[in-house]
């Protein structure tokens, strides 16, 4: 994929995010990520909004994983 394409799946995927439930996001959470890592390797300059999303998402699955910890 090149960069504009990256860029696009990224923005494309923020719209389905926004409003998703939980599930889904949690599911295209690693696949977002990836983009962005990808878009990062090219040294594309990611949009601010884009990291936070990826950011929040991040913090999303650090908190099921503990949810779900064994105490």
């Amino acid at each position: 994929m090149t960069t504009n394409e990256l860029l696009q799946a990224a923005k494309q995927l923020e719209k389905t995010l926004q409003g998703a439930s939980y599930d889904v996001r949690r599911s295209i959470q690693p696949e977002y990520n990836r983009i962005l890592s990808r878009l990062r390797a090219s040294g594309v300059t990611v949009p601010a909004s884009l990291l936070r999303l990826d950011r929040a998402l991040g913090e999303e699955a650090i908190e099921a994983y503990f949810d779900n910890f064994p105490v």
